[in-house]
């Protein structure tokens, strides 16, 4: 049974199956059974025979999978292009240092972004599809470099017969009129960092943020009808009713969502241990909003409620996680490379550079064979393929090392997937 996880959410019962993907809507006397408590006589043989059925069908399975041998060509995917390292908010939760990651505050220069997309592109094999995101800080702070990249990038990759793909993530204080027209004319997805409630949002970015970004906000994607963006929200432990800033920003308008516990050591803001099963009961609220809306007909998107059992990412990904730092790099200003976003600014972390190229092989290999089977408890975990093993610069922060995964977050990404499967059920059942 190492593969089957039984679970009651939302008022239901189920069963998911890992390795075959499957989820079952079942009885009280089944869940019953099988988290090991007794049952009626008549109920037990029914519910053998039920399990033996679905097993000799293919839709439970009762042995452990082989851990596959992965063979990965190092081809790059994405590039996260920190085109500014300084921002215009001071938000107190900020990895970031509040733009500078430990360094100077500078901006990037075009020749720096060019080095870095012939770099991608020079390196990405066959790859077609490839995917650059502009970060910061804040980029817009460096808005016409982003220009000038987003216009380079698209003629650079015609010529090589591939396309790149633009991402820009915003604090929207500067997301104006004239911005937001080459943000929709160039079809940019955009990723708008918002947390929720005006007291619980100024409370951490600063007074009066929250006035004056939302109007900015909500022009963009009145022009976008709600097309090509998410809306990412950080919760922290002043904000442990988190779902109520959910509430809030759906009632504004916003459809796709995320909000993201807040990853930090010390500070009276962390979400410690001692909060854990109050953050738990607070995602139930929310997947319990989600359902309400869903049933109206006016649904919304919740990015850790988006599940396809059907499809899905590919078994590589699932193994593999993010790829940070193996095909997945971030730059500085500067045109340093790092695993990600977040390793920045660490040194031990520095990988290479866009005039020189990945020279810390030995980090790459070993960031490439960082599968979930080689992190501490992934390999026995239900959620496994869905987590992947979770978040390579969490890990290493809160632990040390990128195998040893961040405990908290597990627990409430393991909630998490329970309520996204559920609400997948509840939706089958009532179509």
């Amino acid at each position: 049974m190492a593969n089957w996880h039984c679970f009651k959410a939302l008022e239901r019962f189920f069963l998911f199956d890992v390795l075959s993907n499957s989820l079952f809507s079942v009885t009280e006397p089944v869940y019953d059974y099988l988290q090991g408590r007794p049952v009626k006589a008549a109920d037990l043989v029914q519910i053998e025979a039920d399990l033996a059925e679905l097993k000799g069908r293919g839709l439970l399975s009762d042995t452990r999978e082989i851990e596959p041998e992965i063979v990965r060509e190092p081809l790059l995917k994405a590039l996260c292009l920190h085109v500014s390292h300084d921002c215009n908010l001071r938000c107190r939760y900020c990895f970031a240092g509040t733009g500078p990651f430990g360094g100077k505050r500078e901006n990037m220069s075009f020749e720096v972004g060019k080095k870095a997309i012939d770099l991608l592109l020079r390196n990405s094999g066959g790859r077609q599809q490839l995917e650059v995101d502009f970060f910061g800080g804040e980029p817009l702070l460096n808005f016409n470099v982003v220009k000038q990249l987003v216009a380079y990038g698209r003629e650079a990759a015609g010529s090589c017969h591939k396309q790149i793909h633009f991402t820009l993530t915003t604090n929207g204080l500067a997301l104006d009129e004239p911005v937001r027209s080459f943000l929709n004319r160039e079809e940019i997805a955009l990723v708008l960092s918002l947390d929720g409630r005006p007291g619980i949002n100024d409370r951490m970015r600063g007074k009066g943020c929250y006035e004056k970004v939302v109007p900015n906000f909500l022009a963009l994607i009145r022009e976008r009808e709600e097309k090509n963006y998410y809306l990412r929200g950080t919760f922290t432990a002043f904000n442990r009713d988190f779902s109520e800033d959910a509430a809030h920003l759906y009632n504004l308008g916003f459809r796709e969502l995320s909000l993201e516990p807040v990853v930090e050591l010390e500070g009276e803001y962390r979400l410690s241990g001692v909060y854990l099963e109050e953050l738990k009961k607070e995602y139930e609220r929310l997947a319990e909003l989600y359902l309400e809306k869903r049933r109206q007909g006016a649904g919304f998107t919740f990015f850790h409620f988006e599940i396809n059992l059907e499809h899905g990412p590919c078994l590589l990904k699932r193994l593999t996680g993010c790829g940070a730092g193996f095909d997945y790099f971030a730059v500085t200003p500067a045109g340093d490379l790092y695993p990600c976003h977040q390793f920045v600014g660490r040194s031990e972390f520095l990988m290479g550079d866009v005039f020189s190229g990945i020279t810390r092989l030995d980090l790459r290999t070993e960031f490439g064979a960082a599968t979930l089977y080689k992190k501490e408890g992934c390999s026995d975990c239900w959620s496994r393929f869905y987590c992947s093993g979770g978040c390579h610069a969490n890990a290493h922060f809160i632990n040390g090392s990128i195998y040893k995964p961040d405990q908290i977050g597990c627990e409430l990404q393991r909630k998490r997937l329970e309520l996204a499967l559920a609400l997948k059920g509840i939706e089958m059942y009532e179509k």
